[in-house]
């Protein structure tokens, strides 16, 4: 099968294309045609230092895909050949990721693609989705009235984030560079600030009558920004992050704040519950483009910049016969 593989940890430029085996499914496993690939800051985090990750080389990167079951292993009954899915392998020790023709994942881990979306679309939800999921809705629980900040809304993660938030009935205060605060717009942010001029802790202040934001979903990373969450947030508020938190943390103790640490788990019922979601048209998928399996190199570049809009998905194949 074709695959992109990385032979050494370095720049894009390490990517080369493979004729690697095709994996078959064990007792429990799925075996899927990968139609499209996801791509998302961490796969280019282990492509240039992946050691972290227990990567053995040579290895295909990629954790996110959608496509069509192939083969099912011993005892898999909630699958069959034909079946439209998404879905996010391990990244930890996974060294035969989707930037390829075939994947293989535990049934477990497996779910329906939604019916209403594209595989591009699809690709593009299972991790930074699910990880905004779980942020937003599962341990943040956002009411309906509160106020949430969400700093970097227009990435994968948080432009997804910002809608699932909006459809709970918060009101959404979100950052992104300058020339994404249309798209937070877009995406029903309230409240779009440009985390490179604007004063984040104070206008969420101004626009919380001094109170502060109920939540915060700290999405990019950095020395201060959890510091900077709780300056924004009232006592007694919730704070989610993807990444170790950093800085000044005494507030947390001061203001009785809440932290959680959001690191995604591999789950079926979670892939299910955003599938009737996006079903309803209750979200939409924001893809900044969409690059053969070839142009890998590509999409790493952009991830490399840290100024995408929205996910790259990589087409790995055509789509099945109907």
């Amino acid at each position: 099968m074709r695959a992109m593989v990385i032979p050494r940890f370095g720049g894009p430029e390490v990517f080369e294309l493979r004729d690697i085996e095709r994996p078959s499914p064990g007792p429990g496993d799925v075996l899927v045609r990968v139609i499209a690939s996801g791509t998302n800051p961490v796969d280019a985090k282990i492509r240039q230092t992946g050691y972290w990750a227990d990567l053995a080389l040579p290895a295909v990167l990629g954790y996110e895909a959608a496509g069509v079951v192939e083969e099912t292993g011993a005892g898999v009954t909630a699958f069959r050949r034909g079946d439209e899915v998404y879905f996010a392998p391990e990244i930890h020790g996974n060294a035969r990721g989707t930037y390829a023709e075939y994947s293989v994942a535990p049934a477990s881990q497996i779910g329906l693609k939604p019916r209403n979306l594209s595989f591009e679309e699809a690709a593009a939800i299972p991790l930074a989705g699910g990880t905004a999921w779980e942020a937003v809705v599962r341990r943040l629980r956002l009411a309906p009235g509160e106020t949430i900040l969400i700093h970097g809304g227009a990435g994968g993660v948080g432009s997804l984030a910002v809608q699932f938030a909006r459809a709970a009935g918060a009101r959404v205060i979100a950052t992104a560079s300058q020339a994404n605060l249309g798209t937070l717009r877009d995406l029903g942010a309230d409240v779009a600030l440009d985390y490179g001029a604007d004063d984040v802790t104070k206008r969420t202040l101004d626009e919380t009558e001094g109170r502060g934001a109920d939540a915060a979903f700290e999405v990019q990373g950095g020395d201060d920004l959890v510091s900077r969450c709780l300056a924004a947030v009232r006592p007694f508020a919730r704070i989610a992050c993807i990444l170790p938190p950093a800085g000044n943390l005494r507030p947390l103790y001061t203001k009785n704040i809440t932290l959680y640490g959001v690191f995604l788990t591999r789950e079926g019922p979670r892939l299910e519950e955003m599938r009737r979601f996006f079903e309803r048209g209750q979200a939409r998928v924001l893809i900044d483009r969409v690059l053969p399996l070839e142009a890998v190199a590509e999409a790493h570049r952009r991830l490399d910049s840290h100024h995408g809009r929205g996910k790259i998905v990589l087409r790995v194949a055509g789509e099945p016969a109907t």
